[in-house]
């Protein structure tokens, strides 16, 4: 039987036994009632590598999210985020059904991923119209861009986003999911990626290894703020240690994600090489364009290769649980199998 190759997503990953004995080893205490020990450690660390001021744990990356569109929103406000941002098309109308916003999309017409500063501030508009008029107080960003195959968003683009929004008097919340990948792939810390922003999310399970878990962070108000609406909608987990120490194993490991970049690089080259249209993977993600994109899903499972459709195009996402060794025999088996 051919064996199985997983490009699903990188949280397809398990812990190995260093995380799994850091798990066990955890201090925990009731998180709700008094705080977990491992949780708080956790928190204090995530929010000193996000350089924000202090951070909330979360059990997942959109309810880290819906956490701070929630705070930052109220009903039948609109926000502006980048066409096909996680926020808007992978989270259920949660932004809208929950939090009551209304998104609208800004296209990438600085690049994959990236709006220019004049689209921005052409959608914010007149920040003060009638009374009758939407009001807009929210730009979300997305580092790196899922959709727009893992796309990065430079520090300088980054600052010009952000001073436009400001200007106008917008809060900004950065979805940095993946931040670690831009961060590793720039050769800059995370917290360079931060700058000017009101609240961030990262998370644990996204090629770093971790089997769950994300945080919020921002101001020491806003995470008191966080804290009663993690609650409300669940979130409020009890002995969360065992989880928390993952993530903390996981933040030693952001180093490694270089791997899955070289990975990504090469099997992209592989595929322009047997003639498949293939962006360049600026991180983990690789993306093929297939005019039969039903037909090209069906023979790649046929070949024991998992993959996923995102954005009209078949994705590939390299992780930590994926070998050069896996992108050769990927490769390999396109090849006889086409």
């Amino acid at each position: 039987m051919t064996s199985t190759i997983d490009f699903r997503s990188d949280t397809v990953t398990r812990p190995d036994d260093v995380m799994r004995q850091a798990m066990a080893k955890a201090e925990v205490g009731d998180n709700v009632l008094d705080g977990d020990p491992t949780i708080g450690a956790l928190e204090q660390r995530a929010a000193k590598v996000l350089g924000m001021p202090a951070a909330l744990w979360t059990p997942t990356g959109t309810m880290a999210n819906l956490i701070a569109l929630s705070l930052h929103l109220q009903r039948g406000d609109r926000f502006l985020a980048p066409r096909g941002s996680h926020v808007i098309t992978d989270e259920l109308g949660s932004a809208a059904w929950l939090a009551g916003g209304m998104p609208e999309p800004l296209e990438h017409d600085a690049g994959p991923g990236r709006p220019t500063p004049d689209t921005l501030s052409a959608a914010i508009g007149i920040p003060r119209g009638p009374y009758y008029a939407l009001r807009t107080p929210l730009l979300c960003l997305e580092n790196t861009h899922n959709s727009a195959g893992g796309a990065i968003t430079p520090p300088e683009e980054h600052a010009q986003l952000v001073a436009v929004a400001k200007e106008a008097g917008l809060t900004v919340h950065l979805d940095g999911a993946r931040i670690w990948h831009a961060a590793v792939a720039l050769g800059i810390p995370p917290a360079a990626l931060t700058v000017g922003v009101d609240t961030v999310s990262a998370c644990f399970s996204k090629g770093l290894g971790a089997p769950v878990g994300s945080v919020v962070a921002g101001s020491r108000e806003f995470i008191e703020r966080a804290r009663r609406m993690r609650q409300m909608l669940g979130g409020g987990v009890r002995q969360g240690g065992v989880l928390a120490a993952a993530g903390l194993v996981a933040l030693d490991r952001i180093g490694d994600l270089a791997e899955a970049h070289e990975n990504a690089t090469r099997l992209a080259a592989g595929f322009a090489e047997h003639g498949w249209e293939v962006n360049t993977p600026e991180t983990n993600i690789v993306q093929v364009t297939a005019p039969d994109l039903v037909g090209r899903l069906a023979w790649l499972a046929e070949l024991g290769i998992q993959v996923l459709p995102s954005a009209g195009r078949i994705r590939f996402v390299l992780h930590r649980d994926l070998s050069a060794a896996d992108v050769e025999e990927t490769l390999l088996r396109i090849k006889t199998g086409g």
